[in-house]
């Protein structure tokens, strides 16, 4: 057996604080920890030792301590930090399990938020959630929004008030494995994620809902809302007017790092089942960050199940990104598709710049018409419903 080595850091003494007494405590004990070169075994009684030495120490001095060291939070080695103090306040862990903030009180604060609206229908083997404003003899017609991934149908909620005001039936599902609606399970449902699939039940719903046709969509977004885009064109007798936000819409659209790293084994696994993907992603692609109540929103179905993490999962790991582009880019070029098409982007996307918008209006010039909405980024219905209200009314 080789002989034992001694190593002294050359540093400031390791120390593991469990409070801000401790730390302060380990700070001013002028100690220096040693490790040794031996077995694994020897190493991780070593570890022990020193962990439960400086939790020992934190306990013994937050409990000597007065009341200031009482209002300092504790260190957390499981909180999650960044700028954003909706996503803070969405993972840092209390100190006790009963204190308000850990997941299962989040849950019960939040799980009635978000649904403003909307309401479950049956359609096939599912049930979905949809939301809906106005009526069915509104005199000017009625408005599909199919949302893209990883949010669902709340992003629709001011736009949809807005335009039944103007004397619009709206209807806003979230897509099957998403927001609210039921998440079918890989291996147990006869649902298996791909594009065919969403597109058949996604016309079970449109005549469980009575939707006559034609009828005005409105799409934006990666993936399912591509799914929109690409029914669509397999269904254009049944489309008046299309109007898209923001997406990818050319075989050059960008691929934003999630969806990446949802394709790639174990650590897709891991990204998928983080509960503040969804808001993240929004405040990622925009000039704004989210409120603490909408991001309470778009953090709930994660929150909830991880059934939406997984929905998203082998959605992302199905669609070929590159090739459903290049469909919608070919698919709605001259001498291919004659509806109008209004394409209404935000131009502070960080995700797809407005070259994208611009190449897919050249593919098509008499047909679509390219709107910018300044001060919105990749969900203008998001970030400034207003402007969006505004494009719609006057194309429709």
């Amino acid at each position: 057996m080789a002989p034992w080595t001694l190593f002294s850091p050359p540093c400031s003494p390791i120390t593991l604080p469990t409070s801000s007494a401790a730390k302060t405590n380990a700070a001013s004990n002028n100690k220096c920890y040693c490790f040794w070169r031996s077995s694994s075994s020897e190493k991780k009684r070593a570890i022990r030792r020193i962990i439960t030495k400086a939790t020992a120490e934190g306990e013994s001095s937050s409990s000597s301590s007065g009341s200031k060291d009482e209002e300092t939070p504790g260190f957390n080695p499981f909180g999650f930090v960044n700028n954003n103090p909706s996503s803070r306040s969405a993972i840092q862990l209390p100190d006790l399990p009963a204190d308000d903030g850990n997941v299962g009180q989040m849950i019960s604060r939040i799980e009635n938020k978000g649904r403003e609206y909307g309401s479950y229908i049956k359609s096939g083997e599912y049930r979905w959630f949809v939301r809906e404003t106005g009526s069915a003899d509104s005199r000017l017609g009625t408005i599909v929004f199919l949302h893209g991934a990883p949010s669902h149908s709340y992003s629709y909620r001011n736009v949809m008030s807005q335009m039944s005001d103007a004397g619009f039936h709206c209807f806003a599902p979230d897509w099957l494995g998403f927001g609210f609606s039921d998440k079918p399970e890989k291996g147990y449902d006869d649902f298996d994620f791909t594009e065919n699939e969403f597109h058949e039940e996604l016309d079970k719903l449109l005549d469980v809902l009575e939707v006559k046709s034609p009828f005005f969509l409105v799409v934006q977004g990666f993936l399912v809302g591509s799914y929109g885009l690409t029914w669509a064109l397999k269904n254009p007798s049944r489309i008046s007017k299309l109007a898209i936000l923001n997406s990818p819409l050319t075989a050059s659209s960008p691929l934003p790092g999630l969806f990446q790293q949802l394709r790639i084994p174990l650590l897709g696994e891991f990204t998928a089942q983080n509960a503040i993907m969804a808001e993240r992603f929004i405040e990622a692609g925009s000039p704004y960050i989210l409120k603490l109540d909408k991001a309470d929103v778009y953090r709930l179905p994660y929150l909830a199940s991880s059934g939406p993490g997984f929905a998203l999962l082998e959605a992302a790991r199905k669609v070929n990104f590159k090739d459903i582009s290049s469909r919608i880019g070919a698919g709605f070029s001259s001498g291919s598709w004659d509806k109008s098409v209004l394409v209404a982007w935000g131009i502070s996307d960080k995700y797809l710049p407005q070259s994208v918008a611009e190449e897919f209006q050249k593919g098509n010039p008499n047909v679509v018409k390219l709107q910018m909405i300044e001060g919105a980024g990749h969900m203008p219905q998001e970030d400034w419903p207003e402007k969006v209200v505004d494009a719609l009314r006057f194309f429709f």
